[in-house]
């Protein structure tokens, strides 16, 4: 079972260096699964669980590695519209090609010979990263669940609140009664499961229908 921060995935064709960041990572307490090559991580994705979203890992991977290189596996990932944060790792003549990395997403390059602590700090910040990433996505996930709920004219009030007007000027424009907007603005607040107007503004702004 993935640690609660989640899982480092090291790909890299030298097995040394693949052994030598397993034992300073799970000395951290984290947790580590090593593929020898950029197309070995790929065959494991469905076992990895990234294409779910189920894994809060990050990856630490080698620009430079024979068959697909680094940057192919960023663009790879991109392709299969997988997010999750990868730190590079480069020689020290593969420093521009770490910068292309960083261009397709990578976010950080580490040039060896590195140290141990910096490369500590740049994977919990991944894994923070990557952890803030699904939580965001599951709480818009919630969000789009509770808003096809709705009915039409529910959406029609939530709109007409989201956009600032008070429930008269509502009710003028959609040609029902001011008493009538309430009944739809209490039942679209408890389909929302909003606290108060603050919650459902901040839910739709989230939800990217503010405005609108």
């Amino acid at each position: 079972m993935p640690s609660e921060a989640g899982i480092v995935h090291v790909i890299d064709d030298d097995e040394a260096l693949r052994d030598s960041l397993t034992f300073l990572l799970r000395t951290a307490g984290l947790e580590v699964r090593t593929h020898a090559s950029a197309s070995a991580f790929l065959d494991a994705l469905p076992g990895a669980g990234l294409l779910a979203g189920t894994d809060l890992g990050c990856l630490v991977s080698d620009v430079r590695m024979p068959g697909m290189s680094g940057i192919d596996l960023l663009r790879r990932l991109k392709e299969l519209g997988i997010s999750v944060p990868v730190i590079v790792v480069t020689g020290h003549g593969d420093v521009p090609l770490a910068v292309e990395a960083m261009k397709f997403g990578a976010v950080d390059f580490l040039e060896k010979p590195f140290d141990d602590e910096i490369l500590l700090a740049s994977v919990r910040s991944a894994l923070r990263q990557r952890a803030g990433d699904v939580k965001r996505q599951s709480e818009r996930a919630e969000i789009d669940s509770r808003l096809a709920a709705l009915s039409p004219r529910e959406r029609d009030v939530l709109d007409g609140l989201v956009a600032g007007r008070a429930n008269k000027q509502i009710a003028f424009d959609l040609g029902i009664s001011p008493r009538t907007v309430e009944i739809y603005r209490a039942n679209l607040m408890d389909k929302m499961k909003a606290g108060s107007l603050s919650d459902l503004v901040r839910m739709a702004l989230f939800a990217g229908i503010l405005g609108q």
